[in-house]
């Protein structure tokens, strides 16, 4: 099926820097509660992800791409407010996407 260039502008996908983990273990399948940084037009936002397989470290800093215009989420009685964006490996583990810079947060995937 292809989209319009219009249907494609309706999703605003955006850079944000992971800032806080949590455990998540009401989820089904294994994931954090993610708090990601938006830049000041956004703000800080939370996110269920399924990325146990990052060592903690690892994800403090790191810039994600996510969809910031999607309705939350209920996930087991967590509130998900933005999805971020992950494309699975042949082990089905979520390698999450990213600039290949230090853009700022906020800005706009195009």
């Amino acid at each position: 099926m292809q989209v319009s260039f219009d249907d494609f502008m309706k999703i605003d996908m955006r850079v944000g820097i992971i800032r806080e983990i949590q455990e998540f273990p009401r989820a089904r399948k294994p994931a954090y509660k993610v708090r990601v940084d938006f830049g000041s037009e956004i703000g800080e936002k939370w996110s269920s992800a399924q990325v146990t397989h990052y060592p903690l470290d690892a994800l403090i800093g790191r810039r994600v791409i996510a969809v910031v215009n999607f309705a939350p989420r209920n996930i087991g009685g967590f509130m998900s407010e933005r999805l971020i964006l992950g494309v699975p490996d042949e082990e089905g583990k979520v390698i999450l996407l990213q600039p290949d810079a230090d853009v700022p947060p906020g800005g706009r995937v195009y």
